[in-house]
């Protein structure tokens, strides 16, 4: 048997952070002609149902577009199981409107979770799921019952915790599901692949999403193809991500000039696609004296990628006792706090390394 387990698509996902009006447009097409891509993954590898474990949709208020081509996505391909477990970003409206236009009747082949465990079966191959929340999660993992013989595959979404927590935010406790007879966790929730050993039978693992969306979502996005022959479960990923998001921080310690600068960035940026979403953090120490403008580094990188943005987050080099000698505002604070008999050397240190700091115009984060 062949399965996609997928996760976290978030259509309709506005993308309007750091993007240009017409670049958000464009990432929210990408988004869904990404999931268009993989449904047709399925149909040509002969997938018998795809998983969909949670936040399908980024928000209530889905357009009509967006519905009407997951639902042919759906009912275009009846040999294709759709099994979607909702996610806190999820809501009924979407399949309200699905009934409204089926004569409120949904497709046989898309099957729904709910509040307490349901069991779909396919031969040995069983697949349970449970969408959580605050009035079941006290007896959820109890209520899971699981023969041994049969191959099992659970879907849940939500947050990894190692313990049960007294808070009522929906989490998947990982020890409360060992030993359960669980063969494949398929979850969803965590936006980056992840994967573990549950037990001494199965594993568990976060598929990731689709596409990044921001850059808390760097890395390859896709989904994960699972093939299973009798016990056995092959699982691959499978990278779909139109676009790749890259956080690279660059170390700029000792340079004195905005071109410097922009060697040390192209340097650690060679060899990434021009169609990727780039952010540079500039890290080290750097003098007084250097000219630095994020402002021309961010218009260089905007040239060469899809979007480009720098962070300056360098610090200062302070050399106290050779800056004490200036004949200026910074010499003359310097000279005052070292001359100060009731501060300790290392009190002298911090306030001296603030005081030039904030005279140069750096931001100090108290």
């Amino acid at each position: 048997m062949r399965l996609i387990h997928c996760g976290d698509l978030h259509l309709d996902s506005k993308m309007e952070s750091n993007l240009t009006r017409e670049q958000a447009k464009e990432r929210k097409e990408e988004i869904l002609l990404t999931y268009v891509q993989m449904i047709d993954y399925a149909k040509k590898n002969d997938v018998q149902a795809v998983l969909i474990a949670g936040d399908l949709f980024d928000t209530s208020k889905v357009s009509k577009r967006t519905q009407n081509i997951v639902l042919n996505s759906v009912k275009s391909n009846p040999q294709i199981d759709f099994l979607y477990l909702r996610g806190n970003h999820d809501t009924s409206s979407f399949l309200d409107a699905l009934k409204l236009g089926e004569g409120g009747e949904l497709p046989q082949n898309l099957k729904l979770f709910g509040e307490s465990w349901t069991h779909y079966e396919y031969g040995d191959v069983i697949i349970s799921g449970v969408e959580l929340s605050a009035s079941n999660m006290k007896h959820v993992y109890d209520a899971l019952i699981l023969s041994p013989e049969h191959f099992h595959i659970v879907m849940l979404h939500g947050q990894e915790a190692k313990y049960k927590g007294k808070d009522t935010t929906p989490k998947i406790t990982l020890s409360e599901l060992k030993n359960r007879n669980i063969d494949y966790l398929a979850l969803g929730h965590i936006h980056t692949y992840k994967e573990g050993k549950l037990d001494c039978r199965g594993e568990y693992c976060y598929c990731g999403c689709l596409e990044g969306r921001g850059f808390d979502e760097c890395g390859q996005k896709g989904f994960v193809l699972l093939d299973i022959e009798g016990k056995k479960c092959k699982r691959t990923f499978i990278p779909m991500g139109r676009r790749t998001l890259h956080e690279i921080f660059v170390d700029v310690t000792g340079i004195m000039t905005t071109s410097q600068a922009v060697n040390n960035i192209e340097h650690e940026v060679e060899g990434i696609c021009a169609d990727d979403l780039i952010k540079v953090v500039l890290t080290g120490e750097v003098e007084v004296e250097t000219e630095l403008d994020i402002y021309y580094l961010s218009k260089i990188l905007q040239e060469k990628f899809y979007f480009g943005k720098v962070y300056n987050e360098t610090k200062l080099a302070i050399h106290i006792e050779q800056l004490a000698h200036d004949v200026s505002l910074k010499g003359e604070f310097l000279r005052m706090v070292l001359a100060e008999k009731k501060l300790s050397n290392k009190a002298k240190e911090q306030i001296c390394i603030l005081g030039v700091r904030a005279l140069a115009g750096e931001e100090l984060g108290l």
